[in-house]
């Protein structure tokens, strides 16, 4: 059986998500990738690692603001890999809602995505990560602490997930290290939220001048899950500076 260890990638088929996944494989990882409804990219990825490394990469379905599928993914990763060493909760809804505009739906799509999935997935596999002296790293945001015009549940929802990443430090420690990265201007919506002289304000507060790529998401993200034994409790931006001017 390989020692390699296993690591659960949350909203692993695309974007950000893909690249963590990547990045994790090619330290020599095997990942369980996790999706909602992208099911033919993530089959693609997974065909991409087992090519490189037979049985490297597997896939567990689910949206995670359901009631019970958190554990239900955590049971898939371990019915399939046998075991579970890290976490990446990486999937998250984005979208305006203005106040006076926020509904029910809203609420649960925003808070499910960004807070509540990975509050009962760290949950369900924290006795596994605590055997297996693993790692938990949450995909925060800049603006869980500097908020976002017109985004005050996103940026609600963020802002939990900055805490909780702070008490599981504290409940998991010694044996599981939880940390955060929080990015900024990355991998920009794909439904046209920020119109491009949007994006160039936002670039242009951005201490180094340029957007960032998924891969310096999936950098950091590899270095706190693999090489970082000594942080946990940690939040880090990743955002080119934006936020030291915000």
């Amino acid at each position: 059986m390989s020692t390699a260890p296993v690591i659960l990638v949350t909203g692993a088929a695309r974007r950000v998500g893909a690249e963590i996944a990547r990045h994790l494989h090619a330290a020599g990882a095997s990942v369980v990738l996790h999706y909602r409804s992208s099911a033919t990219e993530a089959q693609a990825l997974a065909d991409t690692f087992n090519a490189t490394r037979p049985g490297s990469a597997w896939l567990a379905a689910g949206d995670l603001a359901a009631d019970g599928a958190p554990e239900a993914v955590v049971d898939r990763a371990l019915a399939q890999a046998g075991r579970l060493d890290g976490l990446v909760n990486n999937a998250s809804s984005f979208f305006p809602t203005p106040l006076g505009q926020i509904d029910l739906a809203a609420w649960h799509d925003l808070i499910g995505s960004n807070l509540k999935g990975p509050l009962f997935l760290s949950q369900a596999a924290a006795p596994h990560l605590r055997e297996r002296r693993g790692a938990i790293v949450n995909i925060v945001d800049i603006h869980a602490e500097r908020p976002l015009h017109h985004y005050p549940l996103y940026c609600a929802a963020k802002a939990g997930l900055l805490g909780l990443t702070r008490a599981l430090a504290l409940e998991l420690a010694p044996e599981v290290r939880v940390n955060g990265v929080s990015p900024g201007p990355v991998a920009w919506p794909e439904d046209g939220q920020f119109p491009p002289e949007e994006r160039a304000e936002i670039v242009r507060h951005t201490l180094l001048g340029r957007e960032g790529t998924p891969a310096d998401i999936a950098g950091m993200v590899r270095f706190l899950m693999l090489d970082a034994p000594y942080v946990t409790g940690q939040i880090v931006a990743v955002d080119g500076g934006r936020s030291a001017r915000l």
